[in-house]
């Protein structure tokens, strides 16, 4: 069921060392994935290396070359990129504990299933993640993956350990480059009203299992039909923008729709910390 892991190494936690392993927890086999043929005989298309100069070239002879300016590289070898080793290429060391809301949901990024490796590695396994779940902190620490450094926050989750990759400060924009220039539209309260009244209808619990991929279920669809010479084709129509006049008719219309307000189902207590949305601005 694992599979096989993305990293292994160790979980350090002052003194205590553990063998660990990654996996990643996401699962991307159902995506629909196409392939580039030739429009005349339907091959499939080979990607050869080619040398604007001197033609077509094995991969035997391609090497790593860093662009320092136009067309001037920096030559860098397999085994010197090896060479290069970082603490976090081989251990997780955990650096500090933050509560879960000082994490921006900007940074969080991929999960993975973090599990000891071996049954020598169980007992302080346990440890660290029973002292994690008393005290409701996150560890932050750093790991290697894929040539790059990233940073971890990891979490107690049932049995086990769960590691977010975090994205770095460099790959976060700042949102203010983005909402600076939203003009500051006061809206009616009336209007805001109404829109909540909307929301509290439509609330409920979260239930990743009725939230589908309709576009690749329609791909999946449209395939079996064209395997069967079918042909298939589905229009779909363009929402109109509502305009300011019909604004206030529109949430009107839509409170009406949504029907009576539903009892949110009861949820069960939660085993792990919940990520929330901090409002602390990004340092520029």
């Amino acid at each position: 069921m694992r599979g096989r892991p993305t990293w292994q190494g160790h979980l350090k936690l002052s003194l205590v060392t553990c063998p660990v392993a990654l996996y990643t927890a996401t699962a991307r086999s159902g995506d629909v994935h196409f392939n580039m043929l030739s429009a005349k005989t339907h091959n499939r298309i080979r990607m050869i290396p080619t040398d604007p100069e001197q033609g077509p070239i094995d991969r035997a002879d391609i090497v790593k070359g860093y662009e320092v300016d136009k067309d001037r590289y920096v030559i860098v070898t397999e085994d010197e990129i090896a060479a290069v080793r970082l603490e976090s290429t081989r251990t997780i060391d955990i650096e500090r504990f933050v509560d879960v809301a000082d994490i921006d949901r900007m940074y969080w990024n991929d999960p993975y299933f973090l599990l000891p490796d071996g049954k020598l590695a169980q007992e302080a396994y346990a440890v660290i993640r029973e002292a994690m779940r008393h005290t409701e902190k996150i560890a932050l620490g750093r790991v290697v993956m894929h040539t790059r450094e990233r940073l971890l926050a990891i979490e107690p989750r049932d049995n086990g350990l769960i590691a977010y990759s975090l994205r770095s400060h460099d790959e976060v924009r700042d949102p203010a480059e983005a909402f600076d220039d939203i003009p500051a539209t006061k809206a009616d309260p009336a209007m805001v009203e109404i829109a909540e009244k909307i929301i509290d209808q439509q609330s409920g619990a979260f239930d990743p299992a009725k939230f589908t991929d309709r576009y690749e279920d329609a791909l999946k669809k449209l395939i079996a039909q064209k395997e069967k010479g079918k042909g298939g084709k589905v229009q779909v129509e363009e929402p109109e923008d509502t305009k300011v006049v019909d604004l206030m008719a529109a949430l009107r219309k839509s409170l009406g729709q949504s029907g009576e307000r539903r009892t949110p189902t009861k949820k069960p207590a939660a085993t792990h910390p919940r990520r929330k949305a901090t409002t602390r601005k990004r340092a520029s």
